[in-house]
């Protein structure tokens, strides 16, 4: 069994949701951390755990970073932390994954499958330690987990869709191998 921490200086955590209708705002998180463990080279039984600081929220506006952070949407100040732990792991194909797991955002826990393609497993600078890369990607309801706010402009389309896509570009380096007890 292997244990791989993701590097976040070559990881990025970002969401995207249709603004205004015709428009999409991006939206990122500065601070996260993930670990995987594996026997299996292929990542075909990894365990997966994941986290993200809920007030590194980034969408390149000051305000309505504020407002996702408020009670209106993550409620930062009690829910600080988003929480991902796999269940299960399905090979779609040798480079293709379906991670099935809890996603815990505001305090609610639901289950989400998110699609993941594995980039490979390279020897990073110097040769000494193994490099992972992934790609992941799913789609959530907002709504699902209490981040109800809403507005309608004028002619009654809604202001921020209730579906968010989910885009982790994620490399992950070995950190050492665990021994069976």
């Amino acid at each position: 069994m292997a244990q791989w921490k993701i590097d976040s200086a070559h990881s990025e955590v970002s969401f995207k949701v249709k603004h205004l209708v015709v428009s999409t705002v991006i939206g990122r998180f500065d601070k996260f951390d993930a670990m995987i463990e594996a026997g299996q080279d292929d990542f075909s039984d990894a365990k997966i755990t994941f986290e993200a600081d809920v007030t590194s929220i980034r969408t390149n506006n000051e305000q309505r970073d504020g407002h996702l952070k408020s009670p209106d949407f993550f409620d930062a100040a009690r829910f600080p932390k988003i929480r991902f732990e796999s269940a299960s792991i399905e090979r779609v194909s040798d480079y293709e994954l379906r991670v099935t797991g809890d996603l815990t955002i505001r305090g609610t826990t639901k289950r989400v499958t998110l699609d993941v393609l594995y980039n490979g497993t390279v020897a990073g600078f110097g040769g000494g330690m193994q490099v992972a890369g992934f790609e992941i990607a799913g789609r959530i309801n907002r709504f699902d987990f209490g981040l109800q706010w809403n507005a309608l402009t004028e002619t009654g389309g809604v202001v921020v869709s209730n579906e968010v896509r989910i885009e982790i570009h994620a490399e992950f380096v070995k950190v050492q191998e665990l021994v069976d007890a």
